[in-house]
């Protein structure tokens, strides 16, 4: 075998529409499921997916909600730190530490 039949091994990159197509493939659902379960439209979805526009985090979110697949997998392809519950520590995420509502 010459030098230049060798494998060639490495991680491959995901960018975040690959991980968006991803987690709806993990759930098992299509576009147009994931659209209404997500509150968003299915060319939003579609336009997410190939990369032409960029989430915005509100929709990040209802993406996680929706495909259930941590949030911060979905940003940058890590595994949630805290936790590791099925929040995908999301709790850190919406109210900071000291901010809750009183209980009474």
């Amino acid at each position: 075998m010459s030098m230049d039949m060798a494998p060639r091994w490495g991680i491959p990159e995901w960018t975040i529409s690959d991980r968006l197509r991803k987690a709806r493939e993990f759930a098992g659902i299509d576009q147009f499921e994931l659209a209404r379960r997500a509150g968003l439209g299915r060319n939003t979805i579609s336009n997410y997916e190939r990369g032409a526009v960029t989430p915005r985090r509100a929709n990040l979110l209802a993406w996680a909600m929706a495909t259930g697949v941590p949030i911060a997998w979905l940003e940058n392809g890590e595994s949630p730190q805290s936790g590791g519950g099925p929040d995908g520590g999301l709790s850190g995420d919406v109210r900071s530490k000291g901010l809750e509502p009183p209980t009474f």
